[in-house]
């Protein structure tokens, strides 16, 4: 160690050296590779430095003042023990300002250990080894290439190179080299490793030279299996007398479940016989060998061998299902039976022997029914029959057992009750009571779709129903046993040995409006057993994202509280008791106005062009009618004589009418040219009926007994109401207003005489009043 102090120490002062007026301040040596356990030294210069003081730091980690010694005003020393840490950075710190002084980073490296050999041989080769590998392991941590020696090192202390590698193994196919290292009775191996920056050797491991030789691997020659062992036959790379081998079997199906089995031969012997191995099974089988105390050679090809069946391992176990009775008194019978595997090769018969049962014993014909390997149907009759199974090789018979089938509707027999099913995760519980009469085993037997049946026999009362198929749905019996009959059966509900959820699921969108939307949805399984526990929509818009769970039962909810305007995607996740499944992901976009608005404003809009529309009509009907009101027609205007008062009374069914006020007007056309005035006469307080008097005393009144046949010969006589009562009509040819214009002739007013007068005038004369009618409105029937 003072050595490389020493060492150090001038290194440092050469560097102080360097320039005479230049202060350093570093740490030495530099960028240090040791050996993992080693010791190392380090050395800061504080030259530069008048003040503070010397610490180390460790990975940022002070180290204990302990460990640092001060060798004088400017070089402190730092001394590391048993340094195993792969990579460290070790800096030197002034504690004036906290300055950092230098550092320095140290990798450590370590031996290959572990170091193993062996001398083998080439594919088909014997005799001297061809080959020699050898593996180590090496812990190091270096971005440096490492370059592997593999040395061989003699009795005489002399060394030989066997191979090189830059991995942890390495194969010599040097025959000279290997041929002598193998006349060698011990073999010394050396692995030395190097980089750039370090070189170290492993320790010497020394091998027995026989001991580290591996042969190659046995060569089958023989399988051969009978009905009680297999026998096999190989040969091996070393002599009789000094190799040991070694047989590896198990059953290929349990490969992986169960360890194997090794049968260990003699040193004279390369063959085995195996005995105990069960019946028409296939079965994975190996070997290997040693040459006397050497390694074991690699296994041999795998080989897969069938078993017989061995007679000593039948144990047939027989077990029926009855259907109902038919119409023609027949019951169909389905028998089963296990004990010999399905998968032996050898022919076997099976026969069915219908028996008739009666008080224990066997009596009548009997019948015979050839079967298959596994399962039979046979028909029998409402009696009560044992039907016999029989199972012969080559006229040999194997084995034979008997059912018991009762008669139909036989009372008195044992029988369970109370049976309860419970499945969880693919496994089905079956639970019953037990039968009040003494039982010795009951038969629970299982099918998923009625063709094929799984049973088994048990003395509990309960069972577990393992290896059913996934999400099938599961009818189970239960049956007691007691001596050689069977009691009544009892049948459980219909269960499904799992539940999952749909596998598919549709998503609809409905009913879209502004602020909520109605998402539907219907799921389809091919499964009968597919349950929902619950749904849970998920919603998301512009980046949030929002869920509702609502039960299994139902198929739609109601998404409220959106936004108007907005696009959303949806999905639906279907949930079960263990399993999920996710629907496809919709999109939709909630309208812009309310839906509910938009149909109000179309109905009021609607009503408002209806309304519109009526009146328009409605005003146009009444213009129309307005238009078509006849205007009056002095042409259409007809001339009559006014009946006395007499002969108004002899009319009685003309009725003055007092309130209606018809316009006549009297007026003669050579008076008109005169410009006579005409004075209208009124009656008293009643209303003026605008009748006009003709005074002209040119005009002669009319006598009174002068024949009403002068009005009669030039026009047509007819009878009108007036307010005075009935008057004749006479229409002329031509009328007399033809010519009157519209200007109406001013009339003279005429003060109103009273009665006395009235009645005095009438007393002198006995004129008569002329009145024109003014009926000039224009009638397509006018008379």
């Amino acid at each position: 160690m003072y050595i490389f102090l020493a060492s150090v120490l001038v290194v440092a002062a050469l560097s102080s050296c360097k320039g005479q007026h230049e202060k350093l301040c570093d740490v030495f040596p530099k960028d240090l590779n040791i050996e993992v356990g080693s010791s190392v030294e380090l050395v800061c210069q504080t030259s530069c430095l008048n003040n503070g003081k010397i610490f180390w730091t460790l990975n940022s980690k002070n180290i204990s003042e302990s460990l640092s010694k001060t060798i004088n005003a400017t070089h402190t020393v730092l001394s590391l023990r048993n340094f195993t840490q792969s990579s460290a950075a070790v800096v030197c710190h002034s504690s004036y300002m906290d300055q950092i002084i230098g550092g320095v980073t140290i990798s450590t490296y370590s031996k290959p250990e572990n170091i193993t050999c062996v001398l083998h041989y080439k594919e088909e080769s014997n005799g001297v080894p061809d080959l020699f590998t050898c593996t180590w392991k090496h812990h190091v941590h270096s971005s440096q290439a490492i370059n592997y020696t593999i040395l061989h090192r003699f009795s005489d202390n002399s060394e030989i190179e066997i191979c090189k590698s830059q991995v942890t193994n390495c194969t010599s196919t040097d025959d000279a080299a290997v041929s002598k290292m193998f006349f060698e009775f011990l073999t010394r191996i050396i692995v030395r490793a190097k980089t750039a920056a370090w070189e170290v050797e492993s320790d010497t491991y020394i091998f027995k030279t026989l001991h580290i030789l591996k042969i190659n691997p046995p060569i089958w020659e023989e399988r051969s299996p009978s009905s009680d062992h297999l026998l096999v036959k190989w040969n091996a790379h070393c002599s009789t007398d000094n190799c040991q081998c070694q047989v590896k079997y198990y059953k290929t199906s349990e490969s992986n479940d169960k360890a194997p089995k090794y049968l260990n031969t003699s040193q004279s012997q390369f063959s085995a016989t195996i005995k105990d191995m069960d019946s028409c099974i296939n079965y994975s089988i190996s070997v290997r060998c040693a040459s006397g105390e050497g390694l074991w050679s690699n296994w041999n090809q795998k080989e897969t061998v069938l078993t017989k069946l061995n007679e000593s391992h039948i144990r047939l176990r027989l077990w029926r299902k009855v259907a109902k009775q038919r119409k023609n008194g027949k019951r169909k019978v389905h028998l089963m039976w296990k004990g010999i595997p399905s998968t032996c090769e050898e022919v076997l018969n099976y026969t069915v022997k219908q028996v008739p049962y009666k008080d224990n014993t066997t009596t009548g014909n009997f019948t015979l029914t050839s079967c298959g390997n596994s399962s039979c149907d046979v028909d029998v009759d409402q009696h009560t029959h044992r039907l016999y199974l029989t199972v012969s090789d080559n006229n040999t018979l194997l084995d034979e057992k008997f059912v018991y089938v009762p008669a139909a509707g036989e009372t008195g027999l044992p029988e369970v009750c109370c049976i309860q099913t419970t499945n969880h995760e693919g496994v089905i519980q079956v639970s019953w009571n037990v039968s009040k009469k003494p039982i010795s085993s009951y038969i629970i037997d299982w099918t998923y779709d009625g063709n094929e049946y799984y049973w088994k026999e048990t003395t509990f009362t309960n069972a577990t129903l393992f290896g059913l198929l996934d999400r099938r749905p599961y009818n189970i019996t239960v049956t007691p046993l007691f001596n050689d009959s069977t009691g009544h059966r009892i049948d459980a509900n219909q269960i499904c040995s799992s539940m999952g959820v749909p596998e598919h699921i549709d998503v609809t969108i409905e009913e879209v409006q502004d602020k909520s939307v109605f998402v539907k949805w219907d799921t389809k399984s091919q499964y009968i057993c597919s349950d929902v526990v619950n749904y849970i929509i998920f919603y998301e818009a512009q980046g949030l994202q929002h869920n509702i769970t609502v039960d299994g039962n139902e198929d739609g909810v109601w998404l409220k509280d959106l936004n108007p305007n907005t696009q959303y995607k949806v999905k639906v996740e279907a949930t079960g008791y263990n399993r999920t499944n996710m629907g496809k992901t919709m999109y939709f976009t909630t309208n812009k106005f309310d839906s509910s608005l938009i149909k109000t404003l179309s109905a009021c809009g609607g009503f408002l062009v209806f309304l519109v529309l009526f009146l328009g009509l409605t005003c146009a009907i009444q213009w129309k009618k307005f238009n078509e009101i006849p205007v009056p027609n002095p042409r259409l205007s007809s001339v009559a004589k006014w009946l006395t008062q007499s002969h108004q009374k002899m009319e009685g069914f003309f009725q003055p009418v007092t309130d209606q006020i018809e316009n006549e007007v009297v007026k003669d056309e050579t008076q008109r040219e005169r410009g006579a005035p005409v004075t209208p006469v009124c009656n008293g307080n009643e209303t003026c009926n605008q009748k006009l008097t003709i005074s002209d005393p040119s005009f002669s009144p009319i006598p009174e007994n002068e024949p009403d046949e002068r009005f009669s010969e030039t026009s047509e006589t007819r009878l009108l109401s007036s307010p005075e009562g009935s008057m004749v009509f006479s229409s002329s040819q031509s009328s007399p207003y033809r010519s009157q214009t519209s200007v109406v002739p001013l009339l003279p007013r005429v003060e109103k005489p009273s009665k006395s007068q009235l009645g005095k005038k009438q007393e002198k004369t006995t004129q008569k009043t002329l009145y024109v009618s003014l009926n000039m409105f224009e009638q397509s029937d006018v008379r």
